[in-house]
This record gives structure tokens, sequence and C-alpha cells, in this order.
């Protein structure tokens, strides 16, 4: 087969990137390993950025975020002095939007499949081949054994950290930057209305709470735990004592309800640079992880995709190289902004047992609740720095 560009993974960043090179006239062929329903059924994160709904709501793909997600325009931060709000159209003139990465995909799988775009689902043995020339080539099974050879122009990398394209940049120019933080978070899925309008993020001596939602019927919510914790030693009468405990203020009460889904994830930053090889381009999870406390995964991504989208229009629509040359440069220093606002964010409401932090912690929050300056910076960090 033969098309423009070679995209391995059909997760949000592969997703969109063939969905933008489409509405630009750059053909691309999508392969992933995993199913139609794995892919539109992993549970990830639920927060958009102004910029993220913004670049949707363009490409044609926010009729359903906009009727089914939820604008949020600001968060609390919590502590024992109590919960304060946060405004971000007054603080920084933009808001966020919560609407579930499996809608996200799911719109972009059904956006795919009507324009009748090549997508390989349950692929196997995919190998990208000649990154260094400009035909690079994608093998692989596709799911009825049939071996098939994808030549490119360019090749994008959109298979997430345990892909395979991050692995083929692993030169000797090529730099990794890692931190594991010493907790994790217990995160539900549960089948009730959420308890407030808005996100609650909670400091508390047993460790740091978060209440967010996914619809108007479905909460989801997070505890700090031990990255050893042991899922099973966790019923859902613990839970939700110890949500109601982190979570707790006078006159508030968190509403219970059936847990549908639970888990414990991992916290870590890391980051992977140069972001680029030859031909080979990596996008989103690939190339970088942050944690989940800022709500910058999926976002990161997105705006990942679309500098990668003008890169690979000018070089293989176009002949011009210079904005495929700078992607790397460009892409990495909103990277390393989201990767500082992530740590930053974890680091002010995670407990780490030593009551030195604890206090600096509180002064943090204090600070941030009390002086505008502080609250402004905090605000568009969250909703998001300009992609472009």
């Amino acid at each position: 087969m033969r098309t423009q560009v070679g995209i391995i993974g059909a997760g949000p960043a592969g997703l969109l990137l063939s969905h933008l090179l489409a509405r630009r006239d750059i053909d691309s062929v999508v392969v992933e390993n995993r199913s139609r329903d794995y892919v539109q059924a992993r549970i990830r994160a639920g927060v958009l950025e102004q910029g993220t709904v913004d670049t949707l709501t363009e490409a044609g793909l926010g009729e359903r975020l906009h009727r089914e997600g939820m604008r949020h325009d600001g968060i609390y931060l919590q502590s024992p002095a109590g919960r304060e709000h946060l405004d971000f159209p007054d603080l920084c003139g933009r808001s966020v939007w919560v609407y579930g990465q499996t809608e996200v995909v799911r719109d972009l799988v059904a956006a795919r499949l009507a324009a009748d775009r090549p997508t390989y689902f349950e692929v196997s043995d995919t190998t990208v081949h000649d990154t260094d020339s400009d035909r690079p080539r994608v093998t692989f099974v596709d799911a009825d054994g049939r071996p098939r050879e994808l030549v490119c122009d360019a090749v994008a990398g959109c298979d997430g950290f345990h892909g395979i394209t991050r692995e083929l940049l692993a030169t000797a120019t090529q730099q990794t930057w890692t931190r594991s933080y010493p907790y994790a978070w217990l995160g539900v899925l549960a089948t009730v209305a959420p308890s407030t309008d808005e996100l609650i993020y909670a400091w508390h001596p047993h460790g740091f709470a978060l209440h967010s939602m996914r619809s108007e019927q479905v909460s989801r919510l997070y505890l700090q735990v031990d990255p050893g914790e042991d899922l099973t030693m966790w019923s859902d009468d613990r839970i939700w004592s110890e949500l109601q405990t982190r979570l707790g203020v006078d006159g508030w009460a968190l509403q219970t309800g059936p847990i549908t889904d639970r888990s414990i994830t991992a916290m870590r930053s890391f980051v992977s640079a140069p972001m680029r090889q030859g031909r080979l381009f990596l996008a989103g999870d690939a190339a970088h992880i942050v944690p989940p406390t800022g709500a910058k995964g999926l976002n990161l991504a997105v705006s990942d995709v679309v500098l990668l989208c003008d890169a690979l229009t000018a070089l293989v629509g176009e002949g011009r190289s210079e904005l495929a040359d700078a992607y790397s440069e460009v892409a990495l220093k909103r990277v390393w902004r989201a990767t500082h606002f992530s740590w930053w964010m974890t680091s002010m409401l995670h407990r780490t047992g030593d009551d030195f932090d604890a206090r600096l912690q509180l002064s943090q929050l204090a600070y941030v609740t009390s002086s505008r300056a502080a609250a402004q910076s905090l605000a568009e960090n969250y909703t998001g720095m300009p992609i472009r």
C-alpha cells in the first residue's frame, strides 16, 4: 500500500492526526494492535483545555462534545482551612470542559469510519523501516493474518509509552528525563450524580483526594494511596468513607452510589527528546508522560498533533521541511511547561509523610487562594497555554 503518512496507534493522538490531515487532503493509514472496542472503552482523562475544545470544534468534532460535555469555569482547592473557588474566566478568560477521553475517541473513530479512510485494528508484528530515508515503510500483519507493507512519506508514532516507535528513537542523541512519585491514585467510577458543580482538589492529612465527574449521572473520584496498595483491601464502604473524610467540609455531603470501576494508577513524569528522527515523528504518550493531577495528558497529545499536522502538511504536501525540522523543539517547549505544572500541582497536594513538606504545601495553597497573581498563574496553566 502507498500513503503519505503512516500512523501507528489509534488512540486520540493518532486518530486526531489522521482527521486533521484528511481535512488538508493529506492521505494516511492508521494501524492499531488493539481492537476497536478496546480502544473505545479505555477509561482515561476527562478534562479538556480550552485549546483542545477549540481544536475539536474547528475540526468538525465538537457537536456531541458541546451537547453532552460540561463546561467548567473553575475548580475548588481545599485544605483544612476550607474550600476556595478559583474563577477561570475572571482570572484568565478561559474555561475547561469535562468530556471523557473515551467519548473523544468514539467521536474520532466515528468520523474516521464515516469518511471510509483505512484503519487497521488488531494488527500484529508492526515494524517501522527506513526512517532515515524519504520512503519509510511500515510492515504489519492484519487481523485476518495477511502480511502488509505500507510505503509512506512520513510515519507518526502515536502508540503510547509502551509502543514500538519510542524505542526506535533510542539513539546516541536521545535524552530521557523521568521522575517516579512515591504515591499512586486509587480511582473509581460511580453511578451517582456528582456532589459538586466543579472539580474539588483536596489536601488532607490522610492524603490527597479529587472529586471529578464524567457526566451528570457518573462521578469520578480519586484517593492518594501507596503505589503498592492492594486494591482488594478497598471495599466500597471503605472507599466512600475515606472519600467523605478527605473531601468533607461543614454543610456539604458526598453522595454515594454503585462503584462500577476501580483501579490504581502509578504516578510518574517522563519526557523524551528529540521527538523526531528522520521521517519518524512522535506525538502524545510516546514522547512524554505526566501525572494526572494537572489534567494535561490528553491535552498535550492534542497540542502535539496540531503542531505535527502543520509540519507534515508542509513536508509531504508542499515539500517544505522547516516546520518538520522545528517540530520537536517547538512541541517540547509546551511539553516542559505542562510537565512543570503537573509536577507543581502534584507536589502541592500530595502528602509525603513529612511535616515540613506539609507546612510548605499548606502555605502554597493559602498563597494560591489569596493572591490573584498566583491564582492567575494556576488558571492559565490549567486551562492551557496557546498551542501555536
